[in-house]
């Protein structure tokens, strides 16, 4: 997807095992789609500031979301089950959603974990990419390029940044399913 996209409807397993789609959050402003999974130290690294960012903008009307679509036979960390011992470990306060076929990562154009799909009043895509400009270090984050875009989101303002390369894993996909 590119900004100004519309995004689509789906619906996924959550890991209470109900289906969350898209419509669970038509009473949010804004809607922020983080495609993640438990393997990789990059999207290790982002669950706290992911926690953070979550609590930080709720009563702003945030809706936010996580999804996992790496294929599990290949990476077992990334199985449903897995997937749901980490959200109790985690005591993560949006659904973690299970992309079994990959068709919603795929659509989203998804290409790294972490990566962040923030979508506006409208559903339009309004940034695309990296959360902040250091997945090591905390501490030393200049740039929080998601939270900014989440500001002006939710304040009906003109994303400035709507593109920044996600750093990260590569998605995992099913053998004869990656994209193009």
């Amino acid at each position: 997807m590119n900004p100004g996209d519309k995004l689509f409807s789906f619906s996924l397993k959550n890991v209470d095992g109900k289906m969350v789609g898209n419509y669970d959050f038509a009473d949010k402003y804004s809607l922020l789609i983080i495609v993640t999974c438990n393997h990789c130290k990059y999207a290790q690294s982002y669950w706290g500031r992911l926690k953070q960012l979550a609590k930080k903008y709720e009563e702003d009307n945030l809706g936010m979301l996580a999804i996992c679509g790496n294929d599990a036979q290949a990476y077992p960390q990334d199985s449903f089950e897995n997937m749901q011992q980490l959200y109790k470990q985690l005591a993560l306060p949006f659904p973690y959603l299970h992309d079994e076929t990959q068709e919603v990562i795929k659509k989203l154009g998804a290409v790294r974990t972490p990566e962040a799909f923030l979508f506006n009043n409208n559903r339009e895509l309004v940034y695309r990419g990296a959360i902040d400009d250091n997945w090591e270090n905390e501490a030393a984050i200049m740039q929080v390029y998601l939270e900014d875009a989440v500001e002006y989101s939710l304040d009906g303002l003109e994303v400035d940044y709507p593109e920044i390369d996600a750093v990260g894993c590569t998605i995992k996909w099913k053998p004869g399913n990656e994209p193009g």
